[in-house]
């Protein structure tokens, strides 16, 4: 038996047409300084598109909510992402897709995430294979979710590395690739988890993402992968 589960997505929005599925939306925006919140726009980026469909697709059923912080160009602030999660939060949702990383550490973005963890909602969020940390994937209790190769759909790889806690499938249908990509294909199993298994903390998924993972480790180059 499956069980209702709410999905928040931080990200550019969705198609008309999809908004038409969504539980709830709402747009946050910067407007002379004042942060300002209200109905949503289509998305311009086509990449909250890209992701809402993978989460759907994997998550059959689940209520989904957006919060769109990225308009015409990939440009947000800390205080809109803090205020997308809180309002997310209060929607009750369960589990929030984070496919953004900004480079600086805000307390605004920190302590949202800190309020969203005391919750008991459990946050993913894209970190690059390498580089700089990003966050909000490098807050305590964040799950660092990277693109794996080795990984085909459907599977995840338990990384442990300095990088990211988890990688998966990296391409999405539409040709879309990155950690983005990846993040979402986590959460979306994630979510299908919860369906399942609705009394289940951070600590049972996690759990459940280590024992179920298809690789463990990081993707070595020059190894291959049967």
């Amino acid at each position: 038996m499956t069980h209702e589960v709410r999905v928040g997505l931080i990200d550019s929005g969705c198609t008309p047409a999809q908004l038409e599925r969504l539980a709830a939306a709402r747009r946050f925006w910067l407007e002379d300084g004042e942060l300002r919140s209200g109905e949503v726009l289509p998305d311009r980026l086509g990449h909250g598109t890209a992701l809402l469909d993978i989460l759907q697709a994997q998550v059959a059923g689940a209520e989904v909510l957006i919060a769109q912080v990225f308009t015409e160009r990939w440009a947000t602030t800390p205080l809109q992402v803090a205020a997308a999660l809180d309002w997310l939060v209060a929607q009750g949702v369960q589990l929030v897709n984070l496919s953004l990383g900004l480079r600086h550490d805000r307390p605004a973005l920190r302590e949202a995430c800190g309020r969203a963890l005391d919750a008991g909602v459990l946050l993913c969020a894209s970190s690059p294979a390498r580089g700089e940390p990003v966050f909000p994937a490098s807050y305590p209790g964040v799950i660092r979710v990277s693109g794996d190769a080795r990984c085909a759909a459907g599977q995840w790889s338990w990384l442990d590395s300095p990088q990211a806690d988890f990688g998966a499938h990296v391409v999405a249908p539409c040709g879309m690739a990155g950690a983005s990509v990846a993040c979402a294909a986590l959460s979306g199993l994630i979510g299908a988890f919860l369906q399942d298994h609705p009394e289940a903390d951070r600590e049972a998924v996690l759990t459940h993402l280590r024992r179920g993972a298809a690789f463990i480790g990081p993707e070595r180059k020059g190894v291959s992968h049967g």
